[in-house]
């Protein structure tokens, strides 16, 4: 067994963030009369909220915003585009869609299975997340995947987040694990395969969305979970 920690990122990689936000954006959108505030095309909503959200992740990664900005801040870039400026309704619906979001459990298809798998086979698996401690604790408790994880990491708790080598390295610390013996498994090629990378990580790129490598060159690359069973 070249590798004994399996260390995974959680949004994205095995929990359906996509999926999940849109069920509650659809809940905020209802709860909060939304359409009568002015935001009147539901699909347009969900389609700028994405590409903001997107953008303030990797500003949050990069150290140039805080999580208390990226929180309510992709709820007001996606209002301004309706041309809604409350900070105060971008607050409220920030609150709302944090409160919500974990409760949901679309995961990636064969995400049990495979997480089971390779319980089986001995490997000790742990989670490496920039995702905010309570809300990742709910999404964990709630679709039923915090049996799996030794350890979940956080970015909160460890005071750094992807892709920063810091937090590859208390992850190391936290769990006991030897670098040569670790494995990230994530689908961000810049917080989960370079932040490995830069970390001396072996890495998997957890490629479902079949994106473009742009030059970077993780270990391996699978399109469908269950194809780590050819990998472990």
């Amino acid at each position: 067994m070249q590798y004994r920690h399996l260390f995974f990122d959680l949004d994205h990689t095995l929990w359906d963030f996509d999926a999940n936000a849109m069920e509650t954006l659809a809940d905020v959108y209802q709860s909060l009369n939304l359409n009568e505030a002015g935001v009147t095309d539901f699909e347009l909503f969900c389609k700028h909220y994405l590409h903001h959200n997107a953008i303030l992740w990797d500003r949050y990664h990069n150290g140039f915003i805080t999580s208390d900005d990226l929180k309510w801040k992709r709820m007001w870039r996606t209002l301004l585009e309706f041309k809604i400026g409350s900070e105060d309704l971008a607050r409220k619906m920030s609150a709302e869609f944090l409160e919500i979001l974990p409760t949901k459990q679309n995961l990636f298809p064969y995400t049990h299975e495979i997480l089971n798998h390779l319980k089986e086979k001995g490997y000790v698996l742990h989670l490496i997340t920039n995702g905010f401690e309570k809300t990742q604790w709910r999404k964990l408790d709630n679709s039923n995947l915090g049996q799996y994880f030794n350890e979940v990491i956080t970015s909160e708790a460890s005071n750094s987040v992807k892709p920063n080598k810091e937090i590859f390295e208390y992850a190391l610390k936290v769990t006991g694990a030897e670098l040569k013996e670790s494995i990230m498994l994530g689908d961000n090629l810049d917080a989960d395969i370079k932040g490995a990378i830069n970390a001396g990580m072996d890495c998997v790129f957890v490629n479902h969305l079949n994106v473009e490598l742009n030059g970077v060159k993780p270990h391996y690359v699978i399109y469908h979970l269950k194809e780590l069973e050819e990998l472990f």
